[in-house]
């Protein structure tokens, strides 16, 4: 079995926070996110990241993460494009939205060729996580009848905001920490320790307990994934390019669900106590430097980062 390599999505602009919030820095030295989620990859022994970037970010991304973090750990690039689609299909006229998460994980097929974790550029995830994914990955082969897959869940009181809404994917386990389903909810918000969403943009709103376990996008597969992915895009866009051309997305979470509903896959929930920060708009970004410094002056992180590495 190959090294388990970690895949990072990269590719969006960040439209709510107001600007490419994966070179913002939140360490005294200009460290960013990635930089914490990279270090931490490493000590959980990881020793490829893939970042799935745009060309049009292409220079700014590798000037200000690509170039420095090629120093210490392998770094590859693959570019998640609109018009990446299967032979016969082309962008509908008039979207400029990106396809969706897996369709950018997809994006890194040609770059993986063994077991991979997934996560989100601009989120801090904690170093027991990446322990938690990689371990299960270097360990968990696919079998003979089912794929063997991963994720890594928060409790969603741990990963909402106070300056907006967000989009969760709210998760249903079995006694034995299988995933049973995930039901991706666009627009959740804080309400006291628990949460509340809506469907109808707020005609009317449902509870969700702060303790519901969430993914945050943080997920380890077998490369059958991608082959499993890449195989269901094309019915997809027939329904995304009849019913909503311009903002359809290939949610990465509902690829999972139906092979999980199929009996094809089987997803192992690895539960973090630690918390989730991100900054999903401008306004979390202090409260996300005041967590990196608390971590800093406990000794979890150096403060250089990466001289003192």
């Amino acid at each position: 079995m190959n090294k388990p390599v970690l895949v990072v999505m990269a590719a969006g602009m960040g439209s709510r926070y107001g600007g490419l919030k994966q070179i913002d820095p939140v360490g005294n030295h200009g460290q960013l996110i990635i930089d914490y989620s990279i270090y931490d990859a490493l000590r959980a022994g990881f020793e490829t990241v893939v970042f799935v970037i745009k060309h049009q970010i292409a220079d700014t991304f590798k000037a200000a993460i690509g170039d420095r973090l090629s120093n210490v750990i392998e770094v590859r690039y693959v570019y998640q494009e609109l018009d990446d689609l299967p032979a016969g299909y082309r962008v509908p006229e008039g979207r400029v939205k990106p396809w969706g998460t897996c369709h950018a994980v997809l994006a890194a097929r040609k770059a993986v060729d063994g077991p991979f974790a997934v996560i989100n550029s601009d989120d801090y995830y904690g170093p027991e996580a990446f322990r938690l994914i990689y371990d299960y990955l270097s360990t968990h082969a696919d079998r003979p009848d089912c794929y063997e897959y991963a994720m890594v869940g928060y409790q969603l009181g741990n990963t909402v905001t106070e300056h907006g809404h967000v989009a969760r994917g709210v998760c249903r386990e079995d006694g034995e920490h299988f995933l049973e389903e995930v039901v991706e909810h666009t627009h959740i918000e804080k309400d006291g320790a628990d949460a509340r969403f809506t469907e109808d943009n707020g005609a009317t709103w449902g509870h969700l307990p702060g303790t519901a376990i969430v993914s945050m996008n943080l997920w380890g597969f077998t490369p059958s994934f991608l082959a499993e992915a890449q195989a269901r895009f094309p019915a997809f866009l027939d329904s995304a390019l009849a019913e909503n051309p311009l903002k359809g997305e290939y949610f990465l979470p509902s690829v999972v669900s139906r092979l999980i509903d199929e009996k094809k896959a089987r997803v192992k929930v690895l539960r973090s106590g630690e918390k989730w920060y991100g900054v999903t708009y401008r306004e979390d970004k202090p409260t996300v430097v005041a967590a990196i410094g608390e971590k800093t002056a406990a000794g979890l992180y150096p403060d250089n980062l990466w001289k003192q590495a």
